[in-house]
């Protein structure tokens, strides 16, 4: 009984109030089963306790309202068979079940008491209601009344949702990451970098460390020229550069050629397009025909295109051909074996500055590019601090900090954050990178100075050597192999990065050339079938 009280509960509340829109229409079916079953299972049992009390009428009484709540059941079921098919095959079969059960003892019932016992049979009405025994009470655990209360311990555990920053917190951290990044790669770590290339540049118009390198070795060749010539010997000197080049100047051909078939197909379509049309009536379907003009509009701009596309590329080969045949002499040097490459530059058996007072002058020059050499490692040590220094920085426990602040000061509950309110907080953090501006002066104040010194150097050095013809000589041999070494690594990048480019053009204007003809042929057969 008191499990059917809680299902017309159940069935009550789903059919009324804020939840009858949203309740699946056979939930309420479902519920309408379970409480007309657990009542005629009440008065099932209820009968049984008749019968062991010998109330024999009564017990009639209760199979018969159980019956009827059976018969209510059916008529449910059935509806839901015909119509919704939302019951579940074993409420139905449970139902039919506890009918035949019912049905079975209420004839027993009928006939033990019609034909023994005549009993009078009271009413339903009459019936005493069967009192609701309830088995267990509920309760609302303490950790669900109130979980405040547990959170934090072994029960729920941390709150989750201790970490969640509001969004203008994400918003201020990703802000002030641009602006990191803006001052560290674009001004403070450029800069560096800036102050490494102009010395780098004053030091290759003074031709350091190569003159240098001419007498510190005065026999054999410099570590960089052996490794440049290993690199142009690997991938085959001059004869290598050369089958790059002739390679690009034919894949220009190539696709030139593509594209010219391209066009030769769309001219010749035009061609038969305008023999079509010749002599045709003015209404008749062969004057209609739309004009090849209009239908290649598309084709014909695509062609020009890649026609520019080509002519630049040709350009480019030149220039680049123009600096291989510059420099195939010291290509084919630099592709020979290291004992050729020797020989074609001038050796000296010692030292040929003797004097002493020049020899100081070579040591004061070579003081002072160990100190550029030196200054510039430890620039590039500073760069990678700054830069893990960067990437260590993050602002984000600021901002929480800061957002409680001005929660604090705020004279309402409701608050709401503006990215204008963490200003004075990133302008705080990123003063903490100005101590690299001032690293960044000292350096270019050093960097000058130093490099004035190298000049002045030199100067003298030039004077010094001027007397010795051959150390000259091997100075500017040694500069010219550094030099093509440089130009043999550039006009290879390009032509490799060429290959590539036509690569994917060649298959480009290959579509284009097959778009062409397909259009053409598909006009052919269309005129063909106009001319009859």
């Amino acid at each position: 009984a008191h499990a059917a009280d809680l299902c017309d509960q159940a069935m009550q509340s789903a059919a009324q109030g804020s939840l009858a829109a949203t309740v699946p229409a056979g939930w309420l079916d479902h519920l309408r089963v379970k409480m007309l079953y657990f009542r005629a299972d009440a008065h099932a049992r209820k009968a049984m306790d008749c019968l062991a009390n010998s109330q024999y009428g009564e017990e009639v009484a209760r199979l018969q309202a159980a019956h009827e709540c059976c018969g209510q059941i059916a008529e449910v079921v059935a509806a839901d068979q015909r119509w919704a098919k939302q019951l579940r095959p074993a409420v139905a079969e449970m139902a039919r079940a506890q009918a035949e059960l019912v049905g079975s003892n209420r004839r027993r019932a009928e006939h033990d008491n019609d034909v023994i016992y005549l009993d009078p049979v009271p009413s339903a009405a009459a019936l005493a209601e069967i009192v609701p025994y309830q088995m267990a009470r509920p309760e609302v655990p303490e950790m669900v009344e109130n979980p405040g209360k547990f959170l934090g311990g072994d029960e729920l555990g941390p709150p989750l949702f201790r970490g969640l920053v509001p969004f203008v917190i994400h918003q201020a951290a990703s802000l002030y990451e641009d602006r990191k990044d803006q001052l560290v790669a674009k001004e403070l770590v450029a800069a560096l970098d800036e102050l490494t290339a102009d010395c780098e540049s004053v030091l290759n118009s003074l031709n350091l460390p190569h003159s240098l390198e001419a007498i510190q070795k005065p026999v054999g060749l410099p570590p960089s020229i052996l490794v440049g010539a290993d690199e142009i010997r690997s991938e085959g000197g001059f004869i290598g550069i050369k089958r790059l080049m002739d390679s690009a100047l034919a894949a220009n051909a190539a696709g030139a050629a593509l594209l010219a078939a391209a066009e030769q197909a769309l001219d010749a379509e035009a061609a038969e397009d305008q023999r079509v049309r010749h002599g045709a009536a003015a209404d008749s379907m062969r004057a209609r025909r739309v004009e090849s003009a209009e239908l290649t509009v598309a084709f014909r701009a695509e062609a020009a295109k890649y026609r520019d596309v080509l002519a630049r590329a040709r350009e480019s080969d030149a220039t680049i051909k123009a600096q291989v045949d510059t420099w195939a002499q010291f290509f084919s040097v630099l592709g020979s074996p290291r004992d050729e490459i020797e020989r074609q530059v001038p050796q000296t058996t010692s030292n040929p500055i003797t004097d002493p007072h020049h020899s100081q002058i070579v040591a004061r020059l070579q003081q002072f590019m160990g100190e550029i050499a030196a200054m510039r490692r430890e620039r590039q040590r500073s760069v990678d601090k700054l830069r893990r220094v960067a990437a260590e920085d993050d602002i984000t426990p600021s901002l929480n900090e800061e957002m409680q602040r001005l929660a604090a000061q705020s004279a309402t509950p409701i608050l709401q954050f503006e990215l204008h309110q963490f200003e004075d907080l990133f302008a705080q953090h990123l003063d903490r990178y100005m101590t690299w501006r001032t690293y960044i002066d000292e350096e270019r104040l050093a960097q000058g100075e130093l490099l004035d010194s190298v000049r002045e150097a030199n100067q003298a050095f030039i004077v010094a050597r001027s007397s010795h013809p051959l150390l000259q000589q091997r100075e500017k041999a040694l500069t010219n192999l550094e030099s093509a070494i440089k130009r043999y690594r550039e006009a290879s990048f390009n032509l490799h990065d060429g290959s590539r480019f036509y690569a994917s053009l060649e298959a480009e204007l290959a579509k284009l050339r097959r778009g062409c003809e397909d259009f053409a042929m598909a006009r052919h057969l269309d005129a063909l079938e106009l001319m009859g």
